[in-house]
C-alpha cells in the first residue's frame, strides 16, 4: 500500500523527525491583509501521514517590504531590500483528532449533495469524495484561524512598535 502510494504522491510522508514547511497559501510574500482561504494541499499531507503531525502555524509581517512585488518597472528587486523590520510570529502548536475529525466529515458528507469532481473514489484514509472535501476543509479551516488570529497579533504588534519608536523621535 505504501509502495503504491508512493508512486502517486511521491514524498507525500517524512521519516520520522523530519520537518515540513507549506506555504497553503500558495506565496510566501503576503500583503497585509486577510489570509486567503486555505488550499487543501496542507490537510491532505497532513491526512495521509502515517503519524499525525503537529502543526506549528507561524505567520509573518514585513516580507512584502523585504521583496515588494513593484520594487523596479513593475518587479521584484533582485535581492531582498536591508534594513527592513519583520516579525514573525509562532502560535500554539496544533495537534488533530482525525479518527474523530474523519467520522464527524462522514456524516457531515452524507447531509451535501455536491456533485463529484473527478477525486478517487476512494482515498487512501478510505473516504469518498464528499467526505475528503469536508475533512480537509475542517482541517484548513482549523489552521487558517489560528493563522489569522496570529496575523492579527503580528499587525498589532507592529503598530505597537511604530507607535512607540515615533514617540521617542519626538
Amino acid at each position: 500500500m505504501r509502495k503504491q502510494f508512493f508512486s502517486h504522491c511521491p514524498g507525500a510522508f517524512l521519516a520520522f523527525n523530519e520537518q515540513l514547511h507549506t506555504f497553503p497559501e500558495g506565496k510566501v510574500s503576503q500583503e497585509d491583509a486577510p489570509i486567503r482561504r486555505l488550499k487543501w494541499g496542507t490537510a491532505s499531507l497532513i491526512v495521509r501521514s502515517p503519524v499525525t503531525p503537529i502543526v506549528l502555524p507561524i505567520v509573518h509581517h514585513g516580507f512584502e517590504e523585504v521583496m515588494p512585488e513593484n520594487f523596479w518597472f513593475g518587479r521584484r528587486p533582485p535581492f531582498p531590500l536591508c534594513n527592513k523590520s519583520i516579525n514573525i510570529v509562532i502560535g500554539e502548536p496544533m495537534e488533530f483528532n482525525l479518527p474523530k475529525m474523519t467520522q464527524m466529515a462522514i456524516s457531515t458528507s452524507h447531509n451535501l449533495h455536491n456533485p463529484t469532481r473527478g477525486w478517487p473514489i476512494l482515498s487512501p484514509s478510505g473516504l469518498d469524495e464528499a467526505a475528503q472535501r469536508c475533512l480537509y476543509t475542517s482541517i484548513s479551516d482549523q489552521i487558517q484561524t489560528s493563522m489569522e488570529s496570529l496575523r492579527s497579533s503580528s499587525k498589532k504588534l507592529s503598530e505597537a512598535k511604530s507607535l512607540n519608536s515615533g514617540q521617542v523621535e519626538e
